[in-house]
């Protein structure tokens, strides 16, 4: 049995603080970020304000700071990066299931 110790209010609001300074870091503005994206900038506002967001303008933000391969391994079991994988190893590793049994 795990322990989480961080609520899911904790994690939204250090994930909203780390776009906010991954945009500044990348020295865009509201406003750019929200242009590139194709976000309203009302809805990139209130995301570093409040921590709320729908999923995908978190999606479109993600792409334009370089974050969406972080997205795309949620989920999957694994959390080591496939970096350092050669691709005849990674086409070795047996097929998951997609569908479970029907009873």
């Amino acid at each position: 049995m795990s322990i989480w110790l961080k609520t899911p209010q904790d994690v939204q609001d250090e994930l909203a603080a780390r776009f906010k300074a991954r945009r500044l870091a990348l020295n865009l503005s509201q406003e750019g970020l929200a242009a590139r994206a194709g976000v309203s900038w009302g809805s990139l506002k209130r995301f570093e304000r409040t921590s709320l967001i729908g999923l995908n303008a978190l999606l479109k933000l993600a792409l334009v700071l370089d974050f969406l391969v972080d997205f795309d391994q949620l989920g999957t079991g694994d959390r080591h990066n496939l970096t350092g994988k050669s691709l005849d190893s990674i086409l070795a590793e047996p097929k998951r299931r997609t569908k479970g049994q029907i009873k």
